[in-house]
């Protein structure tokens, strides 16, 4: 018996048939991976499923029953819910009012206007314990717990409308190892209730990990269903792309050149912040920066490239000393800034394709009217979808509809017009499928091999060791080690991530 059955589903938009006859059956009381390349289709089906969209063809059975879902409140009605990647929870309310949002309960009857908050306090307080979430106290504000305890209270809120299916959309993106453990923890716990959990993930081996049973797409249709513990992480690749990814990272020696970058003490005014850090990037290297969360890693970069203050510190280019202190001044030294938030500070998501493309280099198309060349505009965005093989129905579609992996090579396309000589990249794989990260690394290839130097900070340990040529390790602000990516394991990068520097 099946807690939920969509039976083919179609969905199509302007330009694209984004769902093509999909099959999904999920049963009560296990971990459903839903897994498929960017764009495979994966949102669009948990998106209808959740009454976020309407399907053009196909049926939904809940329980055995035909059911028609044609808003996020029939479907919560029905005991669906879905905890989105990035979260919606209101930061300067606290948590019980975040939880019962829209459903307080009122002294004097449901049409008074006067919240019980003892009553409030009593049910989120109950909540957190049946769900060991301990650490977190009803009346804390949001906007003072970590990432993952405010996924927790995403959870409990899912959990709080009795839901029979909950939705996690990469919902470990942004935590580290043990915060995931503790995700992990929490699932099997509802799993034990009787709940359904349809998980989507990039990450191979927590698929493998906590999953029952795998539904992977493609192009909008279904591939297939099999159990977790028939699957490898090759297998899953093969049907996802459709195609044998033998080698994860495209094969390619660097010719390092001279010394690009330099930079010596750098140190924040922010005394729990970074402190002496000290690096080199030479031509034609790709730099990896490691550490865990909270090594600072990202807000070096920031301070590199004109975006934070530092109160020591001195910067080189070609060997001679420069001041960056704008996001301006880094552009016209040569660098440029793949950020780790795409959504938030890298795409503008009600912008086309080609004003993404074209923002930061839009001085090169000015005319001597000072007006722009339309027609120069459209040969670069042209190119540049081309070259880098974006996936979009149109220039002018909307950056927000296109996959997260589309959305990031517009990003790398939007900087490379400004001609860089150094790029850093934060986290430029983080949230995009397997297929796309392949694309990805390729163009970073690609870039080293033009004598450009490329900066890249990454939380997956693969990664570093099979992009990079050295890897600068950092711990709570500091270096605590440089190494050379083909004599070192990622052991000896977790002991320097963990080390002390005093």
């Amino acid at each position: 018996m099946y807690v939920l059955e969509m039976n083919n589903v179609s969905k199509s938009f302007p330009g694209v048939k984004a769902l093509d006859g999909v099959t999904l059956k999920v049963k009560p009381g296990t971990v459903h991976a839903l897994m498929g390349e960017n764009g495979a289709g994966k949102s669009t089906l948990m998106k209808c499923l959740f009454g976020l969209y309407s399907m053009d063809e196909g049926e939904i059975l809940f329980n055995g029953e035909p059911v028609r879902i044609n808003s996020v409140k029939e479907a919560l009605k029905l005991g669906i819910s879905m905890i989105h990647q990035e979260l919606h929870l209101i930061p300067y309310r606290s948590v019980m009012e975040n939880i019962w949002l829209g459903r307080f309960p009122r002294r004097g009857g449901a049409k008074s206007p006067l919240v019980d908050h003892h009553t409030m306090f009593d049910m989120t307080a109950s909540l957190l314990k049946e769900l060991n979430l301990t650490t977190i106290e009803p009346t804390d504000l949001l906007r003072t717990l970590s990432v993952s305890k405010a996924q927790s209270v995403e959870i409990a809120k899912a959990v709080s409308y009795d839901s029979k299916i909950i939705i996690m959309d990469e919902p470990s993106s942004s935590l580290t190892e043990n915060e995931v453990e503790h995700l992990f923890t929490i699932i099997r716990s509802l799993k034990e209730r009787g709940v359904a959990i349809i998980y989507i993930s990039h990450k191979m081996e927590e698929i493998l990990k906590i999953s029952d049973e795998v539904t992977i797409m493609r192009d909008g249709k279904y591939v297939g269903t099999w159990a977790a513990k028939e699957l490898t992480t090759a297998m899953i690749i093969k049907r996802m792309v459709g195609r044998d990814l033998t080698h994860r990272f495209p094969a390619g020696e660097s010719a390092i050149g001279d010394e690009l970058l330099r930079i010596e003490g750098y140190t924040s005014p922010n005394p729990r912040s970074f402190k002496d850090v000290s690096l080199t990037l030479r031509k034609g290297e790709i730099l990896g920066i490691g550490g865990l969360v909270g090594a600072q890693r990202t807000e070096v970069m920031e301070a590199v490239f004109g975006l934070r203050l530092q109160s020591g510190g001195k910067l080189f280019i070609h060997g001679r000393e420069v001041s960056c202190n704008s996001a301006y001044a880094a552009k016209r030294l040569g660098m440029a800034l793949l950020t780790e938030e795409r959504r938030a500070t890298g795409i503008f998501p009600v912008l086309s394709v080609q004003a993404n493309l074209l923002i930061a280099n839009l001085k090169q198309y000015r005319n001597k009217n000072k007006l722009l060349n339309n027609a120069k505009m459209a040969a670069d965005t042209k190119k540049s979808i081309k070259d880098l093989d974006i996936k979009t129905p149109s220039p002018r579609t909307l950056i927000k509809s296109l996959s997260g992996g589309n959305q990031q090579k517009v990003l790398f396309a939007r900087w490379l017009l400004t001609t860089p000589e150094i790029l850093i990249l934060d986290e430029p794989t983080r949230g995009i499928d397997v297929g796309a990260k392949y694309e990805i690394y390729v163009i970073m290839r690609s870039l080293a091999s033009q004598g450009k130097g490329v900066i890249m900070i990454s939380s997956e340990m693969p990664e570093l060791l099979g992009m990079t040529d050295r890897i600068v390790v950092m711990s709570e602000g500091r270096v605590s080690g440089i190494v050379n990516s083909k004599e070192t394991s990622q052991e000896e990068i977790m002991e320097l991530a963990t080390k002390y520097v005093g």
